[in-house]
Formats: C-alpha cells, structure tokens, sequence
C-alpha cells in the first residue's frame, strides 16, 4: 500500500509504503520502542506490516500487527510510531494515520460478512489518564468510537475516510 506521510521540517510528502517486513527485523523494546512486535506478530491470524520511506526502505517508521481474531474479525492488535517519529523533534507526520488507514483497508479485504470493513482495537494503558488521551485522540483524527471499557470501533465510513485521506489509490 502506497502511503502519504509528511517530512515535518520541510512539510512536504514524502513517497512511502505499508509493506510485510521480508528482510526485515521487526522492532522491539530493545530498540526503543513500546513493544517487541516478533513476539507479538507469532500468534495464529497475525500479520505485521511496516511503513517505510520509497527513499529509505530499511528504516521502519511506523508498526502495525493486524489479526483476524478467529479468522474472521478484523483487529488492530498492536500500533506504534517508530521513537524518531514521536513528539515535537518527530521527522514524519501521519505515520499512525496511515497505519490505522492501512488496518481499515486490510478489514474490508478479510473481514467476512458484518465484520467487513469494520475495525476493532483496544487502547489499554498503564496509567488510565493516558487510555483517556489516547481515546480521545482516536476519536478526534480517526472518527473512532469507544466500546465498553477500552474497546474502540472504526466504521467502514470513518475507515474509507481515512483509506483517502492517508493511503494512495490502488490501480
């Protein structure tokens, strides 16, 4: 999937894509991320994709491990923007945007019949104040939903919004 991130200091777009990682090692919290996504990307109907710049193809910018949980619904197990795109000297804007873009597209493709093109996650948190933010922010830039307790909801409207907004067209 072809994506449209933003240089931050210059801003313009810079050509990236959401690719399966062959060839490369996934991140973990050795390297200074929150989670160690080739522990979490082992379990049954998980895929982990990566964004990557055209120009620099082997520096991850962002991770997403997508899972059909049972086979059939589609769930944003775990997201994360590379530590180099995090707050204000951050180089790329709209990594997330495109992730979360990405997971709405993979859920049209492999949800079957009421889940297709629906998008579920969870926001779980140390600290509940940072599960509220972090809610409130999906809700704000994404059109999520909130679920229960910590169970967010992306429609496949809020989902196609996002597919235009930060992915590329497929030919």
């Amino acid at each position: 999937m072809n994506a449209k991130i933003t240089c931050v200091s210059s801003g313009e777009t810079v050509a990236a894509k959401i690719i399966q990682p062959v060839g490369l090692v996934l991140p973990s919290v050795n390297d200074g991320w929150r989670f160690d996504f080739e522990k979490h990307v082992r379990k049954k109907y998980c895929r982990a994709f990566v964004l990557v710049c055209e120009d620099t193809p082997d520096v991850i910018e962002g991770c997403l491990i997508f899972e059909m949980r049972n086979g059939v619904e589609p769930y944003m197990a775990f997201i994360e923007v590379a530590p180099h795109n995090r707050g204000k000297d951050r180089v790329y804007a709209n990594v997330a945007g495109c992730l979360t873009a990405a997971a709405c597209r993979l859920s049209e493709k492999h949800g079957t019949e009421h889940y297709r093109g629906w998008l579920t996650f969870d926001v779980k948190e140390h600290r509940k104040e940072d599960e509220i933010k972090i809610m409130a922010l999906y809700c704000q830039k994404y059109g999520a939903v909130r679920w229960g307790q910590a169970t967010m909801l992306i429609s496949p409207e809020n989902g196609e919004e996002l597919i235009s907004k930060f992915l590329m067209s497929e030919q």
